[in-house]
């Protein structure tokens, strides 16, 4: 159990694995962890609720006993999905939990540094009152806004955004055309257009370091990147260089290439926003998140086919039981 504040106790969530005749394990993950540190914790282990701990192949291999691996979130990109439905381990996800929370962090962040908050909380606690000239904020009405990725977040991001006035642009492979409000331009019209660019897209090795020197000299010197998706899709040390050479005006980050960031020139940067990779976490997307990864568990582990499985692969190499093919008794023991 990685997840940090695993609620061991609960009745739905350690009380529920413990009823299924499960001990539990806590390794809560506060920091970077490596993949052997990671088959440390989970040797002899039937089942893993996992934050972003890595999980390649040289581990899948060397952990015969694992049957599951439930990551408390949407993102896989740390768990080698192949490897793990060759050898048989079912992957599963809590989708639908936090995609609201992290549209509302998003805007959240916008606000932030285009208001320019941080800065003016610092000046304030520096014993300074600095209201116009260079301490002048900046505005989201009117703006232009660069959706990268169109997906459920990026979709709830632009609603949130329909009360701002501001012109709304998406660039995704999977867009055939624009959706309502929304333009759909290729990548580069949309960094050229934009303000604000705010990245939705998945890490996948098509969008790795997506946003590099190039593309980010393609925005305007007032521009503003936010990234709360992966921090793989922004080059971080192009980034680095465009923040201090006043090439943008300012950029926002909840996900980072290391986690947590160690840079120092990144964490030095004044017109950076940064937050702990927690744009998809609040009490009632905490608690929804550990609900469904633990039901996925109890679902493997007692022969049901779990609600959902980022690896339908799997099925190849293991069967279950439909979830509604089950007896009434099983499906109220989970």
């Amino acid at each position: 159990m990685t997840w940090p504040d695993f609620a061991v106790d609960d009745d739905r969530l350690g009380g529920a694995l413990k009823r299924i005749g499960l001990a539990v394990r806590l390794a809560p993950k506060l920091g970077s962890r490596t993949p052997a540190e990671v088959l440390e914790l989970a040797a002899g282990v039937s089942a893993a609720i996992v934050s972003t701990d890595p999980f390649p192949a040289e581990v899948l291999t060397r952990l015969p006993s694992l049957e599951v691996i439930a990551r408390v979130g949407v993102g896989v990109d740390s768990i080698d999905v192949e490897a793990a439905t060759a050898n048989g381990v079912a992957v599963t996800i809590t989708p639908g939990a936090n995609e609201a929370v992290v549209a509302e962090h998003t805007v959240a962040m916008m606000l932030a540094v285009l208001r320019r908050l941080p800065e003016q909380d610092r000046s304030i606690r520096a014993s300074e009152w600095n209201r116009t000239g260079d301490a002048t904020p900046w505005s989201l009405d009117g703006a232009c806004v660069g959706l990268i990725g169109l997906g459920r977040i990026g979709r709830l991001v632009a609603e949130r955004l329909g009360g701002f006035n501001v012109r709304l642009l998406a660039s995704d492979p999977a867009l055939g055309g624009d959706e309502g409000d929304v333009e759909a331009v290729p990548l580069d019209e949309l960094l050229e257009a934009s303000d604000v660019v705010s990245v939705h897209c998945p890490l996948l090795p098509g969008t790795e370091r997506l946003l590099g020197a190039r593309e980010l000299a393609l925005m305007g010197r007032d521009a503003v990147l936010i990234n709360t998706a992966r921090g793989g899709i922004v080059d971080e040390a192009a980034l680095i260089e465009a923040l201090e050479g006043g090439q943008l005006r300012g950029a926002a980050l909840d996900v980072f290439a290391q986690e947590p960031p160690t840079d120092s020139r990144l964490l030095a940067l004044p017109n950076l926003l940064m937050s702990p990779h927690n744009a998809g976490l609040s009490e009632s997307s905490v608690s929804e998140m550990t609900r469904m990864a633990t039901a996925s568990v109890i679902d493997v582990l007692s022969g049901r086919r779990p609600a959902h499985l980022a690896n339908p692969g799997v099925l190849e190499n293991r069967s279950f039981v439909r979830r509604e093919d089950a007896s009434a008794d099983e499906v109220e023991h989970a």
